[in-house]
């Protein structure tokens, strides 16, 4: 995909659609800040053992890839307007369940609801700007993303000092959603496919209609879903796991580590925000390619057990070095599998993301406390050199003739 000045005009008539997608996905960040901080509450309201937020994760990662893996065929029924408006009302709905509810297994329970209605807004709108605009939205909308894991702790932390009570976060939040999917319902005849201006005779990627057992034939739709599954879980185990190893292993203060741990993602949202403007001067597979570089890189000075600066620096130059990536790869999705099979690929691909989130962490966790913890940076180094392989035989594969 060539690289044109006139890929990010927006249309006067789309831009209320464009800035709603942007809040969509601040609110999709949203409900990944608020666990974290809220688990201790929760924890101790249903008097729950520490890892029984696992469960909880897995209900939310089972309705996220379900929706997302079956996004295609829901958009071909409902209309992109329609599936949105649907997904929030239900993801709104589960988040002021969990307030509500009198017992931990009716909270696991929603979680599945809301993680269905999550990954079709995922997959939705990446699907939506992938079709109708070019790649420098699709940076800053996943830049919007990291806006909302920002504010959640946010406005959980607020709600706990202020009512002493986990449930305003959620019902905060999941008043916001009830009301995007009020927008979203009140737009669904705007969020009809248009082809993007520099695509000349492109064909739609949201109007045309193709089975997903079809799609599921196509070998550059397997290799993407991998990508986006190694990805994804390399991305989660680097946020999930720097401040134990940090901590732990580097022997570096706690404030310290937490102040760098929280840097990861703050550097992440930067890079996406920059890549929005490299992207008119760079093409996306090359940002993606050096982003690869730069974070095996960035693993190198986290092994270097030379000095704990060293390590920091890793974290942080990593955070910023793979910022470009899951975006890239949403927008080039077309490039690698043809615009016919783009609509599923993108929602199979999404659903790889949300496995790949709970196994590439899960067996870091494994070989943590089985090996020890300096087997951490090996492990990343391993990730994103296979990620930069793959991506280098995706570039090489020609996509499905329409």
């Amino acid at each position: 995909m060539e690289q044109t000045q006139n890929q990010t005009k927006i249309p006067k008539s789309r831009l209320g659609l464009v800035l709603l997608a942007f809040i969509a996905f601040i609110s999709l960040g949203l409900p990944d800040g608020l666990l974290g901080v809220a688990w201790p509450s929760i924890q101790s309201d249903f008097g729950l053992p520490l890892d029984a937020l696992g469960i909880l994760i897995a209900a939310s990662v089972a309705g996220y890839m379900t929706s997302s893996f079956l996004s295609g065929k829901l958009m071909s029924r409902l209309g992109v307007g329609n599936l949105l408006a649907i997904s929030c009302a239900l993801t709104g709905s589960a988040m002021w369940g969990y307030t509500l509810v009198p017992t931990w297994p009716m909270m696991v329970f929603l979680g599945i609801f809301a993680g269905f209605g999550g990954g079709a807004i995922d997959a939705g709108i990446n699907t939506y700007i992938a079709a109708n605009f070019g790649e420098r939205l699709m940076q800053w909308l996943h830049a919007s993303f990291g806006i909302g894991v920002t504010l959640g702790p946010i406005i959980m932390t607020a709600g706990l000092n202020f009512f002493d009570s986990w449930r305003f976060g959620y019902r905060l939040v999941g008043t916001a959603q009830l009301l995007l999917a009020g927008c979203f319902l009140l737009t669904r005849s705007l969020w009809q496919a248009h082809s993007r201006p520099d695509d000349g005779e492109r064909q739609n990627i949201t109007s045309y209609q193709t089975p997903l057992s079809q799609t599921l034939r196509v070998p550059a739709a397997w290799l993407s879903m991998l990508l986006f599954l190694l990805y994804t879980g390399a991305e989660v185990a680097l946020g999930a796991w720097t401040y134990t190893f940090l901590t732990q292993e580097r022997g570096i203060p706690v404030e310290t580590a937490g102040l760098w741990a929280g840097s990861y993602w703050f550097m992440f949202t930067v890079g996406r925000f920059l890549a929005g403007f490299l992207t008119r001067r760079i093409r996306v597979s090359t940002l993606i390619s050096l982003g690869f570089l730069l974070a095996i890189a960035g693993t190198l000075l986290l092994w270097w057990q030379g000095a704990g600066m060293a390590s920091l620096l890793g974290v942080g130059i990593t955070g910023f070095a793979i910022a470009p990536v899951f975006p890239g790869l949403v927008s080039t999705t077309s490039d690698r599998v043809g615009d016919r099979h783009t609509a599923n690929t993108i929602g199979v691909q999404i659903s790889a993301a949300g496995l790949g989130g709970a196994l590439v962490p899960g067996l870091a966790g494994v070989l943590l406390r089985r090996v020890g913890l300096e087997i951490f940076p090996p492990y990343l180094l391993a990730l994103f050199v296979v990620l930069l392989v793959l991506f280098t035989l995706s570039l090489r594969l020609k996509p499905v003739q329409n």
